[in-house]
């Protein structure tokens, strides 16, 4: 079933590195450090660890001097622990300068991000944004442009507002806004390709935090280019909100094949797991049936019949097994990312949605016999009982995916 579902958009193709972004190619996952990229202690150890949980473009912060300076040793240490992820610099208002100053940061980065809206100024604007670009021409490097209507072009948009005002049917400030976010991105693809940069090192993407305006943008873009577009909820928030409204935004671009790579961009909790934005937006695309990263769990919600917390820890124990096993077990088993496995409560619906899985177990509800049938590829196997059920069930995993991807 994996992709099947959705007709994507079709794009140009951009080689950023190692990986390659367009409609020929899977969706991207990308994430962004958080740390002080001067340290390049604590940047290189969350790079590694957003790698590690599948982020397969890394984004960092390049704002000073001592961030330019560190990232050629940052990704001489990452390829010399075998790290092929691309790095990506981004750089706002002084990018010019950097990247002029410390040639070596401009041949280590993969791809620079340019946000228009912070280029530069006035009459200082083009000439800065004509650096960046000789820049990456310079170094045979892509680029995203990134606008984001928190730092949006105000010239641009002084403009659009004195022209709206004229009509006889005036837009609205949110329409008005959206429209002058198209154009900004649009304007400034155009300008770097009449500046020498191949149409075939372009990314674009327009970045907002309101659901219903996300949608509203990328529809419009799309429309009106073939570039490849990150996706992405810019300050989507903590927690549950975050992941909620970046799904719901990204979810339905993704159906209409829109979207080329994503990020989901959490506020982590303090002292977070930085690594969960990857896994959601993992989570996004193969719940969606277009990407498999790693084997699925199904596990009912619980109820009256299920008192017992049992099928919820080993759910949960399942789970984790399984992601944490990912990073070997992609290098041997081909394929083995598209496995189902379902750990059910009660004798409900604990059957059927065994049968269905690749392997599934169906846990004893309240007042049932206290056993657990397993089933494999739709057929009863064996019935497990005792206080050793969930370390036989995990051997029949391991033995499934031993025998069933090689």
């Amino acid at each position: 079933m994996m992709n099947m579902v959705i007709k994507r958009r079709q794009t140009r193709e951009v080689n950023v590195g190692s990986v390659r972004v367009g409609s020929a190619a899977p969706i991207v996952v990308q994430s962004m450090t958080n740390t002080d990229t001067a340290d390049i202690d604590k940047t290189l150890e969350q790079i590694l660890a957003l790698s590690k949980a599948g982020s397969e473009i890394v984004r960092v912060t390049v704002n000073t001097a001592e961030a330019a300076q560190s990232l050629p040793v940052i990704v001489k240490e990452l390829r010399r622990q075998s790290c092929t992820t691309p790095i990506v610099g981004d750089f706002h208002f002084n990018g010019h300068k950097l990247l002029t100053e410390f040639p070596e940061c401009a041949k280590a980065l993969d791809k620079y991000r340019i946000n228009p809206g912070n280029v530069g100024r006035g009459s200082k604007r083009d000439e800065q944004f004509a650096t960046l670009i000789a820049l990456a021409v310079q170094y045979d490097k892509p680029i995203r442009i990134g606008v984001n209507w928190g730092s949006l072009d105000q010239e641009m948009l002084a403009r659009f507002m004195d022209e709206n005002a004229k009509q006889a049917n005036p837009l609205s400030i949110e329409e008005l806004t959206r429209q002058a976010l198209i154009a900004s991105a649009l304007d400034s693809a155009k300008m770097a390709h009449q500046l020498g940069l191949a149409e075939d090192k372009i990314i674009l993407s327009c970045k907002v935090s309101g659901v219903q305006d996300l949608i509203l943008v990328y529809r419009d873009l799309a429309q009106r280019c073939d570039y490849p577009l990150h996706l992405g909820l810019t300050e989507a928030g903590m927690g549950s909100k975050g992941i909620v409204a970046s799904s719901a935004a990204m979810g339905i671009l993704l159906q209409e094949g829109i979207g080329d790579t994503i990020r989901v961009s959490l506020t982590p909790e303090p002292n977070g797991d930085r690594t969960l934005e990857v896994r959601v937006a993992q989570e996004l695309l193969q719940t969606m049936g277009i990407r498999a990263f790693t084997p699925m769990v199904t596990a009912c919600p619980g109820c009256g019949r299920t008192t017992s917390t049992y099928f919820q820890e080993l759910a949960d124990d399942i789970q984790t097994f399984l992601r944490d096993s990912m990073p070997v077990w992609r290098t041997q088993y081909k394929g083995v990312e598209n496995l189902h496995v379902a750990v059910m409560g009660c004798v409900v619906n604990g059957p059927g949605e065994s049968k269905l899985a690749n392997i599934g177990i169906s846990l004893p509800g309240s007042g049932e016999r206290p056993v657990a049938p397993v089933y494999v590829d739709g057929e009863k196997t064996v019935t497990l009982k005792g206080d050793s059920i969930a370390a036989e069930f995990k051997s029949i995993v391991i033995n499934y995916i031993q025998n069933k991807y090689q």
